[in-house]
């Protein structure tokens, strides 16, 4: 009998232990670089970007990004685009996983409050993988907020934005329906000639993990934006 009982508490400790292991944190610091030309000829509009993303402590490429897009501007506050993205992912967990991703996007200049510039990007994404056949259906929010920080023309700007990940189905690949993942940032914006700038800053990402935990990505994040 005791022997039974001393069996039946070490099976529920190591319940505990499993259960506390998959819900716990993984945390990890990363370099995410980011080149994007923009262009427009009348009303035609164009987008083409490439991001290398670093993790495991900025010591391998996680994933690599090629993100090309065509849209119409409908006005100068509001532009619809149809876009196309490959993705590599490179975790060091198991074989090169690929991805291919299309997706719509409307960007919308909301206006200006209190010398603060608001927009916003919306972006609904259908996706294939290799590691799988389904197809996952994602819906992304992106406000961004920019304010000058002097009066002068060409001043450098603060910047942050928060954006929102919604899966809004399963997949045989492993996505889950509902909450994916969060990304906030802050930091500046620096004009490097013409409409051309550079964005430096700290970006926080959390996202779901399976089973039942969590990701937390601290990203050194430098975007490169080439507008002719």
């Amino acid at each position: 009998m005791i022997g039974r009982a001393r069996l039946l508490l070490a099976a529920l400790c190591l319940a505990v232990s499993g259960g506390r292991a998959a819900a716990e944190t993984v945390q990890d610091g990363q370099l995410w670089i980011n080149t994007t030309l923009f262009g427009s000829v009348g009303d035609l509009a164009f987008f083409a970007e490439v991001q290398p993303r670093f993790g495991n402590g900025i010591s391998q490429l996680d994933q690599l990004i090629l993100r090309p897009a065509i849209g119409w501007k409908v006005n100068e506050r509001l532009t619809l685009y149809q876009g196309y993205a490959y993705i590599e992912n490179r975790d060091g967990t198991g074989p090169v996983r690929f991805e291919d991703r299309s997706f719509q996007e409307i960007n919308w200049k909301i206006g200006e409050i209190s010398g603060v510039k608001v927009s916003s990007r919306t972006r609904f994404e259908q996706r294939w993988q290799s590691a799988g056949r389904d197809v996952g259906f994602r819906l992304r929010e992106n406000l961004r907020f920019t304010k000058p920080l002097t009066q002068e023309k060409d001043s450098v700007s603060a910047v942050g934005w928060v954006e929102a990940f919604v899966a809004l189905n399963d997949t045989d690949w492993g996505t889950r329906a509902g909450f994916d993942r969060v990304r906030t940032f802050v930091g500046l914006e620096v004009p490097i000639g013409g409409e051309s700038t550079v964005e430096i800053g700290y970006m926080n990402q959390t996202a779901r993990a399976s089973p039942g935990g969590t990701e937390v990505d601290h990203i050194l994040s430098l975007n490169l934006s080439v507008r002719n």
